[in-house]
Parts: structure tokens; C-alpha cells; sequence
């Protein structure tokens, strides 16, 4: 039910992920965080089992930062990418981590890079991606629409398109989605990217997300 997207530019990235976190047929919470910093400019956007999302997406950020400290320097994205996959690889014949990512940062000289790994560890590296149902809506809009000359505003405004499309056609209600932007100068944070869904006309916009109520 999950659903992360994945936007690279010409010297950026953006990762969206969903806000919700379910359990069978049940939304616990509408405010879960799926996004994690590894670097001050490498963001990885984990879904799946929420224990092992936890689990595998807290065992590559403090790996990471100890290579650091004990090597004096930090993994570049490509770098990351591959421990994060041999993480993957070597757990899946004993006790697999169900989850699938995207790995997005901007290396030293300023190259932007977006990676798609599932949990069966097989990765690629690629200038849009999406995981989850919401995937079979994004990947047409962003094959339609994605240049790669875009500008920041203009894959924001794509983001935007492939989320309206998730929120009217995918039948699951997915309040809102976290969006971070990598460049050279770190991670931004924007503003959450609230949807309607298929909501009932009847029920209140503060009660799918806050931002709704202000629109």
C-alpha cells in the first residue's frame, strides 16, 4: 500500500515518500516518517515491514557513520548504495529484510544519482523511480512528462502530478507525502504534499491532513 517516488535533475534529487503506516487492512498513523538521512546529502526512503524498515534502514546509518569516523571520510552515494545492497544480499538467505528503498545523493563533485533496490537486493540506477501500488500510476506520468534538464520547480510540479494521479485513481487513501530535496548545499525538507483521495465528501479535510483545512 506504500508508496515512494524518486526524481533526479541535472545537479538534484527528490524523494517522496507517503506518510501512512498500515497493518493489514488497518492505517495506524498518519504521520510516519520513512525517510532517513544517512549524510548531509544522501537521504534513503525505505517501505515495507514496518520492524525490519526500522531495523535495516538504522543499521545503514550507523554503519555508515562509523566508516566515517573510522575512516576519516564519507561513502559517496554510489558507495553507500552498494554496502546498502550487499547489506541486502547477504541477509537474504537467513533472515531477509522485507523491505525495498531508494538511495538518492549528490557526491562530492556535485553529481547528482538516484538508486531502486527491492528486497531481493537487486539494484539499479535510474533517473526516476517509484515503489509500491502507486507505482503503476507514477511510472506512465513520469515517462511522459520527465526531462532531465529539469529545473527544481519543474520536478516538484511533476511530483505533484504523479501524487494527484495516485490520489485519484489508487483506491487507498494516502493523506499526504513527505518530500526531501538533495542538491550540493545538503537536504531540504519541503512542506508536506497533501491529497484528497477518495475520501467521502462528508468527512472533514483536518481529518486527512491538517493542511487540507487551510486550503
Amino acid at each position: 500500500m506504500e508508496c515512494l517516488i524518486g526524481i533526479k535533475g541535472k545537479d538534484f534529487v527528490i524523494v517522496a515518500s507517503d506518510n501512512m503506516a498500515a497493518h493489514s487492512i488497518i492505517a495506524i498513523k498518519h504521520d510516519s516518517q520513512k525517510q532517513f538521512e544517512l549524510s548531509d546529502r544522501m537521504v534513503m526512503a525505505v517501505s515495507g515491514d514496518a520492524g525490519d524498515m526500522s531495523n535495516y534502514a538504522e543499521y545503514i546509518q550507523k554503519n555508515l557513520k562509523l566508516y566515517e569516523m573510522v575512516q576519516g571520510y564519507k561513502l559517496s552515494p554510489n558507495a553507500a548504495a552498494n554496502f546498502s545492497r550487499k547489506v541486502l544480499a547477504k541477509a537474504l538467505r537467513s533472515n531477509p529484510y522485507m523491505v525495498n528503498l531508494l538511495l538518492a545523493g549528490v557526491d562530492e563533485t556535485g553529481e547528482p544519482s538516484l538508486y531502486f533496490m527491492d528486497y531481493l537486493a537487486s539494484m539499479a540506477k535510474e533517473n526516476y523511480a517509484a515503489h509500491g501500488y502507486g507505482s503503476f500510476f507514477i511510472l506512465s506520468t513520469l515517462d511522459r512528462y520527465y526531462r532531465e534538464d529539469m529545473s527544481k520547480d519543474e520536478a516538484l510540479d511533476l511530483l505533484k502530478k504523479c501524487i494527484k494521479e495516485v490520489q485519484s485513481r489508487f483506491i487507498v487513501n494516502l493523506n499526504a507525502f513527505s518530500v526531501k530535496i538533495i542538491d550540493g548545499n545538503g537536504v531540504t525538507e519541503v512542506a508536506d504534499i497533501p491529497g484528497r483521495g477518495t475520501v467521502h465528501k462528508d468527512v472533514p479535510l483536518e481529518a486527512i491532513h491538517p493542511l487540507l483545512a487551510k486550503a
